[in-house]
């Protein structure tokens, strides 16, 4: 498979844009961790192409970074290592921390379970409003002068915090949610990054496989799975999504394509996107050089807009997942 590629500011090879997201992973919120299909599934992501990895301290409270850490060793040259920065935990509850000091302690510890010397991309996984931007991006810029951090990037940030942020460090990506159900970003951020070049890695690109095709309304989810508190999934509305990802599939199949590649494809062609494909076993990653090759012309993308509006009653987006700030969790 050839995969389309685009240029990071700061990194030296292009990028793959899909990226294999790895929250799952870590386990938490995910029913359990299974190491061995993990491992699996980042060796079948290479092998398809896919030179992105993104990862995070918090999935797993670290397990994901060691993972990722132990499948691409001996491959590092090949792989462009995305983690991110900028959250802490006490007791299993997480909150916002981009401290200078907290962002001292992360870096260190992710080299370390990553296995590497440095971070193609370092992006800091929530704003936390009780630190300065400044201060954290300033933080942030000496790893980049030190050398263990190539570029970089934002995540759930809005316009006027990433402005602020650049202010201070050059800024290479801005990762938000993006999908087909949970497009708030066209409003603000998207515009933002196209004006300032940055490339966006729109995380969720499958909603939390809503868009996969494959779920139906009898699904249960097990344990701490996070859709157990996903509005998406809950009574009356995830029939009503279920409903769209069935009249959605007709425009797939109009292309000779999976509903898959449809939602991938859409995030694709809408601006300077990489799509986070998630996965944790390696069928889970098959099919994704169908979402190469191929564009949504205007007709399409209308066709799918009437279909939302349709079938959606009161749409929700991704809020139910934001940790909440510092002095919430530590009393201060």
């Amino acid at each position: 498979m050839t995969a389309e590629t685009l240029s990071i500011p700061g990194l030296a090879k292009p990028a793959s844009r899909i990226a294999l997201g790895t929250w799952a992973i870590g386990g938490a919120m995910w029913g359990g961790a299974d190491d061995a299909n993990a491992a699996r599934t980042i060796d079948k992501a290479l092998d398809l192409g896919i030179n992105v990895i993104d990862t995070a301290p918090v999935y797993g409270f670290g397990h994901s970074e060691e993972v990722v850490g132990r499948a691409v060793e001996g491959k590092r040259d090949k792989v462009i290592l995305a983690t991110k920065v900028g959250l802490n935990w006490q007791g299993g509850k997480i909150f916002r921390d981009s401290r200078p000091a907290r962002i001292e302690q992360e870096i260190e510890d992710s080299l370390r379970r990553l296995r590497t010397e440095y971070i193609d991309l370092y992006q800091v996984h929530w704003p936390d409003v009780e630190t300065p931007l400044e201060e954290t991006a300033r933080a942030l810029e000496n790893l980049v002068k030190a050398g263990k951090v190539r570029a970089l990037g934002v995540s759930n940030f809005s316009p006027a915090q990433m402005d602020e942020f650049s202010k201070f460090a050059p800024l290479a990506t801005i990762q938000p949610p993006y999908n087909l159900f949970e497009r708030e970003i066209e409003q603000d951020v998207l515009p933002a990054a196209v004006r300032n070049k940055l490339v966006v890695l729109a995380y969720g690109p499958l909603c939390r496989g809503l868009l996969s095709g494959r779920m139906t309304a009898d699904r249960k989810f097990e344990g701490d799975d996070l859709r157990n508190h996903d509005p998406k999934f809950q009574q009356p509305r995830f029939d009503q999504y279920l409903k769209a990802v069935e009249d959605l599939k007709g425009i797939a199949e109009k292309h000779g394509k999976s509903m898959l590649a449809l939602a991938v494809r859409w995030v694709l062609d809408r601006g300077p996107t990489i799509a986070l494909w998630g996965a944790r076993k390696p069928e889970q990653i098959s099919g994704v050089e169908e979402a190469f090759g191929w564009t949504l012309d205007e007709a399409d993308m209308k066709a799918i807009d009437t279909i939302l509006t349709r079938d959606i009653q009161n749409p929700v987006g991704p809020e139910f997942m934001a940790p909440p700030a510092r002095n919430r969790v530590q009393g201060q």
